[in-house]
C-alpha cells in the first residue's frame, strides 16, 4: 500500500532522511520509533504532501507520488487521516464541527448528513453527548479521540498517526492504544505511527522500525523486538546512553 525508496530530504544542509526504504502492506500497521530529530515526523509530513523528497520514489497504492501535482495531493488526502501530536482541534468549533470540517467543506452533504456521521465515528471511539463541546472542555485523552474520530471521518484506508500517546497519563495511553487497535482489526486500515512510546508501539504494531540517521536500520516484530541481534534497536529498547547510536567509534 505505501513504498518509500531511497527517500532523502535536508533542510539547511543537514540530512534528515538519506536513503530511507520501507514497505507497508495493505491492512498492516508499521511504528517507526527512533531518537527526537530522527526525522520520523518528516516522513510521515512526505506521505501526505506537505514536503516534497529530494530525492527517491514514494509509491502510495501502486501510484508514484513524488510525481503527483497539487491537484493529484488534494485527491489522494480524501484517502488518508492523520492524527496530529497535540490533537490539532480548532478552539473555536465545536466537537462536530471539528470532525465534520473536511466533510462539509469537500462533500455535498448536508450539516444534517455531517452531524449523523459525527455521532457515529465518536461512537466508534467510545464518546457520546460531546458532539457540542468545546476542545477546551475535554480531557487530553478525549481530544485525542475527538482527533481520531476526524481521521475516520470520510473513511479513509490510510491512517498517520502523530506521537498517538504523548502527554497522556499510562491510563489515558492505554486507552487510546486499544483504540487503535480496534480501529486497525475493525476498518482495516494501512497505518504508520510514529512514537517514543514503547508500550504502545508493541500494543499496536504489526513491525516495529527503527529510524536512524535517515535510514530504517532494523525492523522487528513486538514478539522479537527484546530478542533483537540489531546493536541499533538494543540500545533504543533498553534505554542506553552508550552504544552505536550515540557513540561514534561504538
Amino acid at each position: 500500500m505505501i513504498k518509500l525508496i531511497g527517500l532523502r530530504k535536508a533542510f539547511d544542509g543537514h540530512r534528515v532522511l538519506d536513503g530511507c526504504t520501507l514497505s507497508v502492506a495493505r491492512g498492516e500497521t508499521v511504528v517507526i520509533i527512533g531518537q527526537s530529530g530522527a526525522g520520523k515526523s518528516v516522513l510521515l509530513k512526505h506521505l501526505v504532501g506537505l514536503i516534497r523528497a529530494d530525492a527517491g520514489q514514494i509509491e502510495i497504492d501502486g501510484e508514484r507520488a513524488t510525481e503527483f501535482t497539487n491537484a493529484d495531493w488534494e485527491h489522494v488526502r480524501t484517502r488518508i487521516g492523520m492524527v496530529f501530536q497535540n490533537a490539532a482541534l480548532f478552539d473555536s468549533l465545536s466537537v462536530w464541527e471539528n470532525i465534520g470540517l473536511g466533510l462539509l467543506e469537500h462533500t455535498n452533504l448536508n450539516r444534517e448528513e455531517v452531524f449523523d456521521i459525527v455521532k457515529r465515528k465518536l461512537a466508534l471511539v467510545g464518546l457520546v453527548n460531546v458532539e457540542h463541546k468545546r476542545p477546551s472542555e475535554l480531557s487530553g485523552g478525549m481530544k485525542k479521540r475527538v482527533a481520531l474520530a476526524r481521521a475516520i471521518a470520510r473513511d479513509p484506508e490510510i491512517i498517520l498517526y502523530d506521537e498517538p500517546t504523548t502527554g497522556l497519563d499510562p491510563i489515558s495511553a492505554a486507552l487510546i492504544n486499544d483504540l487503535l487497535v480496534k480501529l486497525r482489526d475493525q476498518l482495516k486500515i494501512t497505518a504508520i505511527a510514529v512514537t517514543h512510546d514503547l508500550i504502545s508501539a508493541r500494543k499496536i504494531a504489526h513491525r516495529i522500525c527503527l529510524l536512524h540517521k535517515g535510514k530504517i536500520v532494523s525492523e522487528e516484530t513486538p514478539d522479537s523486538l527484546d530478542h533483537t541481534e540489531n546493536a541499533y534497536m538494543r540500545q533504543f529498547i533498553r534505554g542506553e546512553a552508550h552504544g552505536p547510536m550515540t557513540d561514534p567509534e561504538a
